[in-house]
């Protein structure tokens, strides 16, 4: 064999195994993006003699009508029986998909709820260079799309009974419970009004919660200021594509990577008890955009938070 043929068979001898590899790892990421996962999280923040509280936190369920094994997913959380359901937007990825999301959540619009909408609740997704997420925020908004029938699912949600947390405040009573809820809509748009509910939390309420669909920092700093035990969010999808061991890259807001996903403090550097801070969850959510249908060590989840005695 001459020179040049070893170098040309060692040549697509390297490209085979990338193109291989390539294959391999597209084919994991578009699996992992169908691996739903319930987590399970415990979360003491109740009042001492409290009854626990099951609460189911969904978010970024991102829906088309053809997500069929999503929708089964979906529909089988009703059998985790949970006291609340909290909702964090970003329910939505196509025009028809307002029924399907009402049909999936079924047996969970009987229980009590409360909800905010995120951007893909709002405008229908475009197709975007997913390395624009890595870089500084440009504060491009890509609100130049047409407009999804968001009125048709705020109305099935109120419907069934779940607040609106729109820029609102509202108080809900579960299984004795007395809750305090105050909710923006999407800081990620700049929607959210924050003097609307800003103010100390019913300090009568048993618990305390803020919502919002995307942790901005302005936003946490304002529900810890005024007093909320803990709050939800989602948007960050957990960063979608994580490195193992690393974790998130980015999570298209002002949060920090390193709490993307699951139950941490806020402010970060603060411990359980202390006064001026408050639990935070945020869902790694259970969809994608439907341009980038791939996860990559960021199973696609909802939450089960069960709410303890703080000091029990």
């Amino acid at each position: 064999m001459t020179l040049r043929a070893a170098v040309r068979r060692t040549a697509l001898g390297v490209v085979g195994t990338g193109v291989a590899s390539g294959a391999a790892l597209t084919a994991y990421a578009l699996a992992e993006a169908r691996a739903y996962t319930l987590r399970r999280v415990t979360v003491p923040v109740l009042p001492p003699g409290s009854p626990d509280l099951r609460v189911l936190h969904l978010s970024d369920v991102h829906m088309t009508p053809g997500q069929t094994r999503k929708q089964g997913w979906l529909r089988g959380l009703a059998d985790l029986r949970p006291d609340l359901v909290v909702n964090t937007g970003d329910n939505l990825s196509h025009r028809d998909s307002v029924p399907v999301v009402l049909d999936s959540l079924g047996r969970l619009l009987d229980v009590p709820g409360v909800f905010v909408f995120g951007s893909n609740d709002y405008f229908v997704p475009s197709l975007r260079n997913p390395v624009r997420y890595l870089l500084p925020d440009d504060g491009t908004r890509h609100t130049d799309t047409p407009q999804l029938p968001w009125p048709d699912l705020r109305d099935g949600f109120s419907s069934a009974g779940w607040a609106d947390l729109t820029n609102r405040r509202a108080t809900l009573e579960v299984r004795g419970v007395r809750i305090a809820f105050a909710g923006v809509d999407d800081p990620h748009l700049g929607y959210d009004r924050l003097d609307d509910v800003a103010g100390p939390a019913d300090p009568s309420a048993d618990l305390r919660l803020g919502v919002a669909h995307a942790p901005y920092l302005r936003v946490l700093d304002q529900y810890v200021a005024d007093g909320y035990d803990a709050v939800l969010a989602g948007h960050t999808h957990g960063g979608q594509v994580c490195l193992p061991g690393f974790g998130a890259l980015t999570t298209n807001c002002d949060l920090e990577p390193a709490r993307a996903k699951g139950l941490h403090r806020h402010p970060a550097a603060s411990r359980p008890g202390d006064p001026d801070s408050a639990w935070l969850h945020v869902s790694a959510g259970l969809g994608t955009s439907p341009y980038a249908r791939i996860r990559v060590a960021c199973r696609p989840e909802a939450t089960l938070l069960t709410l303890v005695a703080a000091n029990r």
